[in-house]
């Protein structure tokens, strides 16, 4: 990959006698978008931090937008850490003019910038109330738009979604992929796989501090078998010794893994008995699936099953 706007290797972190992150490294092609999956406590929050300088490592190194040191990068970087914070008092217009200003933008055009946002968010009609009216989705957005509102080069993302609603989470990925349209780069962090599978192409998968995957998301899903759901019109026959070992039955529908040669001998040796298809489906392994089989633990498939 020539063109990375993100690139580490062998970084490693200690806290106190815990080794926070071990080993991580990862590559973000430029323009695309790029999500960090892991558990709750795998390290991805120290991971974004690492990346972005503000924490150094004992050990690695990273190179952000072509920069050694990533703080000189900081101007061409839009950061929303996992800790959100706006002052209450504030509305929304300054707040994120000011964000801007802490990226260099001058305030005036920050003014104008935010104005333009918050109408295009939908939240024109809340530009001058103070934050501390506004619903939690609301005021998340805000934050979200004073993260982009100096037009970042790269978008770092810690948990954006945590604790939206689903009109919210729906707002707040159509607002991700409009970045990359327009040339930024998106890295962000999630323990909801749902938004990973719909948004990335490529995935860093991290567990206990480490690494457990690195790569596309259609490489993750290909490291599982597909499954072929059968029904079938007769429940028995001699037809049942070509089904694979693997198969499972419940009445007339069966379960089984994808053969390595593929379903055509399978069929053949149906139709040849008289089994009877009625439906056939092969379907491939989710992310969730991918996830869990690499991680060895379940974790939320969307942000409402989370919060429940």
């Amino acid at each position: 990959m020539a063109d990375l706007a993100v690139e580490a290797e062998g970084l490693v972190k200690w806290f106190d006698k815990a080794r926070a992150v071990d080993g991580v490294g990862l590559r973000v092609p430029t323009g695309s978008i790029h999500g960090v999956l892991g558990p709750n406590g795998a390290g991805k929050t120290t991971t974004l931090r690492l990346l972005l300088g503000i924490l150094d490592p004992e050990v690695g190194w990273r190179r952000i937008l072509g920069e050694d040191k990533p703080m000189r990068a900081a101007p061409r970087i839009g950061y929303l850490p996992e800790e959100r914070g706006l002052y209450p008092s504030m509305n929304p217009r300054e707040a994120i003019a000011f964000l801007g200003a802490l990226r260099g933008l001058p305030l005036a055009e920050g003014r104008r910038r935010a104005t333009q946002l918050l109408e295009e968010a939908g939240l024109g009609h809340a530009a001058a109330k103070p934050i501390r009216t506004l619903s939690k989705g609301m005021a998340q957005t805000v934050q979200l738009l004073g993260t982009i509102v100096h037009k970042p080069r790269l978008l770092v993302l810690d948990e954006p979604f945590s604790g939206l609603d689903a009109i919210n989470q729906q707002r707040l990925e159509g607002l991700i992929r409009a970045q990359v349209d327009d040339g930024a780069t998106v890295l962000f962090s999630t323990h909801v796989i749902a938004h990973a599978e719909r948004l990335c192409e490529r995935i860093t998968v991290i567990a206990k501090g480490g690494v457990r995957f690195d790569g596309t998301v259609a490489a993750a899903r290909d490291r599982l078998p597909s499954r072929v759901q059968l029904r079938t019109r007769r429940a028995d026959g001699p037809w049942r010794a070509a089904l694979p070992a693997d198969a499972t039955a419940q009445d007339r529908d069966w379960s089984f893994a994808l053969p390595a040669d593929g379903i055509e001998p399978v069929l053949e040796a149906l139709i040849a008995g008289g089994a009877g298809i009625e439906t056939l489906a092969i379907e491939r392994p989710s992310l969730h699936e991918a996830f869990v089989e690499l991680v060895g633990e379940p974790v939320a498939q969307d942000e409402t099953e989370d919060a429940a």
